[in-house]
């Protein structure tokens, strides 16, 4: 019975790539703030002990992406820690639970220097979604996603009417499209 596999959405915002599963009717636990701190040791916990089967991980892409690659000399160290503790203790949940599949979300930047080589790249186009924003995937998944490609707007609709720099634009930027959620989801079950 699918209620019985946990798909976690670590760093899952709206929920928007586990919608799918959600809608199939796995059991999602979107963990993320302000409800769950995944830097608080209980949440960890529980996570764990959910034994789920599947773990999509959207890390914030604020310090890793290329975008603000050129303040990552000016940031401070605290922010820095902050968000590779965030990154380790997703790993932790990995790496104790072993789902039958997994996968580590951003654009492209500074992660690649830690988590190395991305198993995938995509751009949104690729499946549907008329705009680009390349972004890596880390893991253990099946990569094989049956594509939809369509010709990307230039400029992106995405970034011209979400400019500026808030916290509601960069949250609304960083929703996972769609079409590709989807095609993650039909390959990944």
């Amino acid at each position: 019975m699918l209620k019985n596999r946990i798909i976690l959405d670590l760093c899952g915002g709206t929920g928007a790539w586990s919608k799918s599963y959600k809608d199939a009717g796995y059991n999602v636990k979107i963990i993320t703030l302000p409800q769950y701190d995944l830097l608080n040791e209980e949440v960890v916990k529980y996570c764990i002990y959910l034994n789920p089967y599947g773990i999509l991980f959207a890390v914030e892409c604020t310090p890793w992406a290329n975008s603000g690659a050129c303040w990552f000399d000016k940031r401070n160290p605290r922010e820095i820690f902050y968000y590779s503790k965030l990154l380790v203790k997703g790993l932790r949940i990995i790496m104790s639970t072993n789902p039958v599949f997994w996968c580590i979300e951003n654009p492209v930047g500074k992660m690649k220097d830690f988590l190395g080589k991305p198993k995938m790249t995509f751009n949104p186009c690729d499946y549907g979604d008329p705009y680009k924003k390349r972004t890596l995937l880390w893991g253990e998944f099946n990569s094989n996603l049956i594509k939809n490609p369509v010709k990307p707007i230039i400029p992106s609709p995405l970034h011209q009417n979400l400019g500026g720099k808030s916290d509601k634009t960069k949250r609304l930027r960083s929703i996972t499209p769609p079409g590709f959620a989807q095609a993650f989801y039909e390959a990944n079950r």
